[in-house]
């Protein structure tokens, strides 16, 4: 009789490629804090004020009204709608059949990946980077090459020549995220469409996470391939209502994907979630009609944030940061000495009681470097830094 006891033995393991996934390193720090209030927390990527009253209201009236059934797999179509102008208002016209609703950003982004790359697939991607972007292809079986951005004192940058090199005609897929969490690096126009031309010559997708596109600080939004692309050019922009509308416990974003490929998007969101709930739709929907003057006020507040962040910082003896970040809600620096990011946060958190993401979580790029969320008041940002300077002393 043929035995299974070699299996027993091991027990029962996910496959290889799940097994290799690296753990995120957020959390891990995280969960060292997490239930203390005595440690003052910025490792998230998280505004720290609430969702407005209004798009709460819109989600518990859909709910005291008895919608709490299924709805449409790719998103209620008064959503929909709203959607599909709302990006052509800011970018190039896209029509109903262009947007898919998902449960989540991070459903955005996966959702993405899985249309698109399949095991044996080369991808590459524009680091340092959150974690989630390097590792969903490596769920699928696909291999990843990154492409670093380099620092300077006049901000991250990125050597056009180098990503253009990595993008051979064998890659299936590039992943760039622009703003860049956490550099706050954008990639310009000019640089998106020299990459554009170039894939487009060799086949190659482009999958865009555009979740930071409206915490930019120069114009009302960053540059996205949305602006150059043509309707059929395989670009797929994932974005979520988590970071501008203030909604980041809420779970709900969108994709806007070629017309041709909605049919195969529609069927993963079946299988993956089957639709988002209803009374999320309802408050997503009140968030797109009222959301423009609490984007405005956000991105003023963070601005301001960045600055009074960085010149705080920049009194910290050992500190070295870039200049401005153009966008996101980041400050990504370095302190002389530290080589081990994951292990200074944690001692940071049991010593110092304040809480940084290691740069090591967004990649070995990244290691040497901490995160800190600016997205906070003036004089929580100020005890913050008190923490690290009295911890460094």
């Amino acid at each position: 009789m043929h035995s299974n006891s070699f299996l027993e033995d091991a027990g029962p393991t996910a496959r290889a490629s799940v097994r290799a996934l690296r753990s995120s390193q957020i959390r891990e720090v995280a969960n060292a804090g997490l239930g203390r209030a005595d440690v003052l927390p910025f490792w998230f990527g998280e505004p720290d004020e609430e969702t407005p009253q209004a798009f709460r209201d819109a989600a518990i009236a859909h709910i005291a009204s008895g919608q709490t059934f299924y709805v449409q797999t790719l998103g209620v179509p008064s959503l929909r709608e709203s959607l599909a102008s709302y990006v052509s208002t800011l970018h190039s016209r896209r029509e109903v059949d262009n947007i898919a609703v998902t449960s989540s950003g991070t459903s955005a982004l996966m959702t993405a990946v899985q249309a698109i790359v399949g095991n044996g697939d080369h991808v590459v991607v524009v680091t340092p980077l959150w974690p989630n972007l390097v590792e969903m292809p490596k769920v699928l079986g696909a291999s990843v090459t990154t492409v670093p951005l380099e620092f300077a004192a006049t901000g991250w940058r990125i050597d056009m020549e180098k990503l253009l090199a990595a993008l051979t005609p064998d890659v299936r897929a590039l992943l760039v995220n622009s703003p860049n969490n956490p550099t706050g690096w954008v990639m310009s126009e000019e640089e998106q469409r020299i990459v554009l031309a170039h894939c487009r010559k060799h086949g190659i997708w482009i999958i865009s996470d555009d979740v930071y596109e409206r915490y930019y600080y120069e114009t009302p939004v960053a540059p996205t391939f949305l602006d150059i692309a043509d309707e059929n050019d395989r670009v797929i922009s994932c974005n979520s209502f988590s970071k501008a509308w203030l909604m980041t416990g809420w779970r709900i974003g969108w994709l806007v994907v070629p017309r041709a490929t909605l049919p195969e998007i529609g069927k993963l969101i079946e299988y993956s979630n089957t639709c988002t709930p209803g009374f999320v739709q309802s408050a997503a929907t009140c968030a797109l009609e009222q959301g423009e003057p609490v984007i405005a006020r956000t991105v003023a507040r963070l601005r301001l944030a960045r600055d009074h962040l960085a010149a705080r910082l920049r009194e910290v003896p050992g500190v070295e940061l870039a200049g401005p970040a153009p966008g996101a809600m980041y400050t990504f620096f370095r302190i002389h000495g530290v080589a081990d990011s994951l292990s200074f946060c944690k001692a940071l958190v049991a010593g110092g009681r304040l809480g940084l993401a290691p740069g090591t979580a967004f990649g070995p790029e990244g290691e040497g470097y901490l995160r800190w969320c600016y997205a906070s008041a003036h004089d929580r940002l100020d005890e913050g830094v008190e923490r690290l300077s009295r911890f460094l002393a």
